[in-house]
């Protein structure tokens, strides 16, 4: 934002959302010398920024009040529709100013957001991100952006400090490349899962497995990081198997809705109902492993 005195002046920032991935980026941004204010639901995760030069708002509304921009990293749609449209933060924005949703929520509801949102004169981007909580914390972040270009580039200096903004196409197509993208990561774990399975149970090492392809065709960042936590059976969420569930369930309504049949996201998916459906939600994506050797052993096969 330029003054009329010529001087660039940071915009003022509203965070809503300071759960796993939220906290991190938050830092980020006040690493590079924005202003915030932050909110959570559970107050005592946006207090934990305070130390680190964020304000703590004790609501929405109170969040947005003065805001340039408000970014919401909240938990699926319904959360987001509340907090903007229940909570008062539509009513509490400044004509002018600008909704950075980068939740994870399906393209329709994103579409709708930005529609009413735009009937009040705030302006509204999409824009889910990739790469985790390491790519939180080191600002790497991979960011998938709808709407408008004009308003995208206008905001490149508060998507930097989080990682790489790509603009995808206009609203709601940063929401429908997110979830092409989990549907990639989706089905890489099962077959990283797989491979591990059919190594062990011939006799071979995981660990030296994994080594000996990297560099080759089947390289990936899902062998290097979830293959380790599969090696090491260390399944502590970063990315939670309920939000890959979550997310899968956004693909196949969206592939029913654009008559597509997906038949290898199709299987995954199937796989990862399953493995929440018997409460394994909280753990880490890449424990579908544990789901497949229980399916194994329950068949009859090898482990």
């Amino acid at each position: 934002m330029t003054h009329a005195s010529g001087n660039t002046v940071k915009p003022k920032i509203a965070f809503l959302g300071t759960g796993l991935m939220g906290a991190p980026m938050v830092r980020r941004l006040l690493g590079a010398g924005f202003a915030i204010m932050v909110w959570n639901r559970d107050r005592g995760k946006a207090e934990a920024l305070s130390a680190d030069g964020a304000d703590i708002a004790a609501s929405p509304a109170e969040a947005v009040s003065s805001a340039d921009v408000v970014i919401c990293m909240l938990t699926n749609a319904q959360a987001v529709g509340r907090v903007l449209f229940d909570l008062g933060v539509a009513d509490a924005m400044r004509p002018g100013a600008a909704v950075i949703d980068m939740s994870s929520i399906a393209p329709p509801f994103a579409r709708e957001h930005a529609e009413k949102l735009a009937a009040r004169g705030i302006r509204h981007i999409d824009a889910p991100v990739s790469g985790g909580t390491v790519g939180a914390a080191a600002g790497t972040l991979a960011i998938m952006a709808g709407g408008d270009a004009a308003v995208i580039a206008e905001l490149a200096e508060v998507f930097a400090p989080m990682g790489r903004a790509t603009h995808v196409g206009p609203s709601g197509s940063g929401q429908l490349a997110k979830l092409a993208n989990q549907q990639i990561v989706a089905v890489t774990i099962g077959a990283v899962a797989e491979a591990m399975m059919l190594i062990e149970a011939g006799g071979g090492s995981p660990a030296a497995f994994r080594d000996a392809v990297r560099g080759g065709f089947a390289d990936s960042r899902i062998l290097e990081i979830h293959g380790k936590r599969m090696i090491d059976r260390q399944f502590a969420p970063g990315g939670s198997s309920a939000n890959q569930l979550k997310d899968l369930d956004a693909v196949m309504a969206m592939a029913k809705a654009l008559s597509l049949t997906l038949p290898l996201t199709e299987a995954v998916h199937a796989e990862f109902t399953e493995f929440v459906g018997k409460g394994n939600g909280e753990t880490d994506h890449s424990a579908l492993l544990l789901h497949l050797e229980d399916t194994n052993a329950r068949m009859g096969g090898k482990k």
